[in-house]
């Protein structure tokens, strides 16, 4: 069931909750559906957002590394215009990658944000690498289900 503003059963309240959950969906993703992005060969960029410290310390597989505080001198040059953005920082408890979201919204991006950041990236099992190589990680059960039989995570949400 599909409410509308012509809708005569939809309430003022009803109607801000959809917009409310629309909104978080257009502006808002996690590391399964980004993971199956990917596997699709979607066409967007997942930017790691965090310093460098961080960045060689582990990242997600796929992500290219631009760190907030050089957004606005950098993304031009190196993503193209129209090309989506898939923004995160280190986890939920960091508000980094809503401000790289800011920043590439402003050059005129569409840009999601990654619910969970990198600690749900790498909690979930997707693949992580560092400086050295893969940085293999067991899936943590309070935040995903075992991988299938053929290794893909899904939280079948």
């Amino acid at each position: 069931m599909t409410l509308t503003t012509s809708d005569p059963i939809a309430s003022p309240a009803t109607l801000a909750a959809i917009e409310h959950f629309a909104a978080k969906l257009r502006y808002e993703t996690d590391p399964s559906d980004v993971a199956a992005a990917q596997s699709a060969g979607e066409r967007f960029v997942l930017v790691d957002t965090r310093g460098h410290a961080a960045w060689h310390q582990g990242r997600a597989v796929g992500a290219i590394h631009l760190p907030t505080a050089e957004i606005a001198e950098r993304a031009a040059s190196e993503i193209p215009p129209g090309v989506p953005v898939v923004v995160y920082c280190w986890g939920p408890g960091c508000n980094g990658s809503t401000r790289a979201a800011l920043h590439f919204s402003r050059l005129g991006y569409e840009v999601r944000e990654l619910m969970g950041g990198f600690e749900y990236w790498a909690r979930e099992g997707h693949p992580v690498v560092d400086d050295d190589g893969p940085v293999v990680r067991t899936v943590d059960e309070l935040t995903s289900p075992r991988p299938a039989s053929g290794g893909v995570i899904s939280c079948d949400c």
